[in-house]
C-alpha cells in the first residue's frame, strides 16, 4: 500500500497529523511536492490559519490542479479544518476568497451569539446525519475537537455527513463518493478521532 500523502503548504500541524495515522499504524508522508499528490492513492489537506493565506499559498505551491484531479479521479481525499472549508467556492473571512470550488457553498463566520465565545473551541458533539466509510461503529453524539471562527454552509444539504450545535447547528462533516472532510481534528480527538483516521487507512 502506498503511503498517505499529508499535503504540506506551510499552514497546519503536519507532525500531530501524521503521528495520528503513525498511531493506527498507517504510513503518511508529508509533502510539499505536486507530483507526490498526483501519484498517490489516499490524499490528506489538513490547515489552520487564515482561508485567503492558505488558498494563497495552494495555487504558489501548484498544488490546486493535482488537488482536484485527485478527488476528479475518484481517489480518497480527508479534509481537515481549513482542507474542509477550501474545497468550496468561496469565503467570507476578512475579505471575499474564491476557493477550490469542489462543492458549490459558502464559508461564513459565527454570529455574535452573547455568551458564546468566538472562535468555538473545545469538544463538542457530533450529530450524524448520514452514513459516512470514518463514521463506521462510532457512537452518535461522540466528541470530537474544535477550533474554528467560521463554518461551511453546503448548496447541497445531501453533502452533509454530520452537524454540531453551537448557538445555531452548523456542518461538521461532509461527505460524497471519495471525498470525506471534517472541521473539527480528528487527530486532537483522542479515541474517537484515532478510530475515524483507522477507518480513512481501511477506506
Amino acid at each position: 500500500m502506498k503511503p498517505i500523502v499529508i499535503v504540506d503548504y506551510g499552514m497546519a500541524n503536519l507532525r500531530s497529523v501524521q503521528k495520528a495515522f503513525e498511531k493506527v499504524g498507517a504510513a503518511a508522508i508529508i509533502s510539499s511536492d505536486p507530483n507526490r499528490i498526483r501519484e498517490c492513492d489516499k490524499l490528506v489537506l489538513p490547515g489552520v490559519g487564515a482561508f485567503r493565506d492558505a488558498i494563497a499559498r495552494l495555487r504558489e505551491a501548484d498544488f490546486v490542479t493535482p488537488i482536484c484531479d485527485h478527488i476528479k479521479e475518484g481517489k480518497r481525499f480527508l479534509g481537515i479544518c481549513l482542507g474542509l472549508q477550501m474545497l468550496f467556492s468561496k469565503s467570507y473571512e476578512d475579505g471575499v476568497y474564491q476557493g477550490l470550488d469542489v462543492f458549490p457553498g459558502e464559508v461564513v463566520r459565527f454570529a455574535n451569539m452573547g455568551d458564546l465565545k468566538v472562535p468555538h473551541m473545545g469538544w463538542n458533539q457530533l450529530r450524524i446525519r448520514k452514513a459516512a466509510p470514518v463514521f463506521r461503529d462510532l457512537p452518535n453524539e461522540a466528541s470530537v475537537y474544535f477550533v474554528h471562527s467560521y463554518y461551511v454552509k453546503p448548496r447541497d444539504a445531501d453533502l452533509i455527513a454530520a452537524e454540531t450545535d453551537y448557538g445555531t447547528p452548523f456542518t461538521s462533516a461532509i461527505c460524497r463518493d471519495n471525498v470525506m472532510a471534517t472541521q473539527f481534528h480528528p487527530e486532537k480527538s483522542q479515541g474517537v478521532g484515532l478510530a475515524m483516521l483507522r477507518k480513512f487507512v481501511e477506506w
